[in-house]
């Protein structure tokens, strides 16, 4: 029963250290972390980021800004599709 108390007692001290080191891990590598601006994801190595005029934003979100700027005339035409449809129909309607 004392072994037993005793490897409870080293156990939980090796966690305390164990925790203490990745404190320590985490306050030196803070600087290299970066928050994305849009998703407010962490980004380090394994989630790259990109810093524009001093503002961070990871690859996740840079991509669905590059999709949206890529589909943005086909989306143009189709609002202005869209608000002709309407003109004709009110016009038709007597509105």
């Amino acid at each position: 029963m004392a072994n037993e108390e005793r490897s409870r007692k080293e156990l939980t001290l090796e966690s305390i250290v164990e925790g203490k080191k990745m404190e320590a891990y985490v306050e030196h590598r803070t600087r290299d972390m970066h928050a994305c601006t849009i998703c407010g994801n962490i980004g380090y190595k394994k989630r790259p980021m990109k810093s524009v005029g001093g503002r961070w934003f990871c690859m996740d979100c840079i991509r669905q800004l590059k999709d949206l700027m890529d589909n943005l005339e086909k989306w143009d035409a189709e609002v202005k599709l869209e608000n002709e449809m309407s003109k004709k129909i009110d016009e038709s309607l007597g509105l």
